[in-house]
């Protein structure tokens, strides 16, 4: 029997982008690249697509033939390679759409994250009854059972913040999230104390902006910014009514950045923020 192929992954599709953008800023095009690597443009591009598995010591000599000086950007690009890594991940492959498999292969690798939520409370900080009716209200309806593979796969998703060495995380939740109580007072009150116990933790750091604070640059879609191992290969995630938006380039990067840092300058400081939570909890 055939070996089925599986598609790349979200991190092999990402460094054959950023080896495309050396050569494209080394102004060669896939030919010229191949001839300079002893190689031929169907396979540089093929390199470029994320289909073609590349070894460290690869992606190091296209680094140095397309003129790269910043080392620490060849050896975390070398550090992206060694073929289709599967993860836990790959259970829901026939099951949820690719877009939310990319989110949780991302979530894995990241070495820090920042979430911006307006009218949601971030999914990794989500109780499984208070996943379960965010998803349950999603259109179109869900069957049931699709409706627990999401909710399962949303709270295994949340492993990296547990272990011996969670993922830092920083949550700039808007006031308005806090107030939206799905799932009725019960599932709310449960949640918001989900929430303050999370906060407490060394590594997870929750911010409120209160109403009143002011406009900010956000239209309300949830925006994750994932760190990568230099700025450069950061990933930012915006959570859409359509799925996941997945943005890499440094423009991209450079504004959502300062658009996090602007709702970070609004927020509360972490000790205010836990007090407001446990006051709105305290009122359902």
């Amino acid at each position: 029997m055939a070996r089925i192929k599986l598609p790349p992954t979200i991190r092999q599709r990402r460094l054959g982008a950023e080896l495309r953008r050396l050569r494209e800023q080394a102004e060669l095009n896939a030919t010229q690249a191949g001839v300079l690597l002893g190689s031929s443009q169907s396979r540089v591009s093929s390199i470029e697509s994320g289909g073609y598995a590349v070894s460290a010591d690869r992606v190091r000599a296209m680094a140095r033939a397309y003129g790269c000086a910043d080392q620490a950007l060849t050896e975390a690009l070398a550090e992206m390679t060694g073929g289709r890594t599967r993860g836990w991940w790959d259970e829901y492959r026939d099951i949820l759409p690719p877009s939310m498999l990319d989110m949780a292969e991302l979530e894995h690798h990241a070495r820090a994250m920042r979430i911006a939520c307006v009218i949601h409370l971030p999914g990794l900080l989500q109780t499984r009854d208070h996943a379960r009716a965010i998803i349950s209200a999603v259109e179109p309806p869900l069957a049931p059972h699709e409706v627990e593979h999401r909710v399962s796969y949303r709270i295994k998703r949340q492993a990296i913040l547990y272990g011996e060495q969670p993922t830092p995380l920083t949550a700039i939740i808007h006031e308005a999230a806090l107030h939206m109580d799905f799932g009725g007072p019960g599932v709310a009150r449960a949640q918001l104390e989900h929430l303050l116990s999370m906060s407490e933790q060394e590594h997870i750091t929750v911010l409120v902006i209160p109403f009143g604070s002011g406009a900010f640059p956000s239209s309300g879609q949830a925006i994750v910014h994932l760190g990568g191992p230099v700025p450069h290969l950061d990933t930012v995630e915006l959570d859409t009514d359509h799925g996941s938006e997945f943005l890499d380039t440094r423009p991209q990067l450079t504004r959502y950045r300062s658009t996090l840092n602007r709702m970070e300058a609004l927020a509360l400081e972490s000790a205010a923020s836990r007090d407001m939570i446990h006051h709105i909890a305290q009122g359902i």
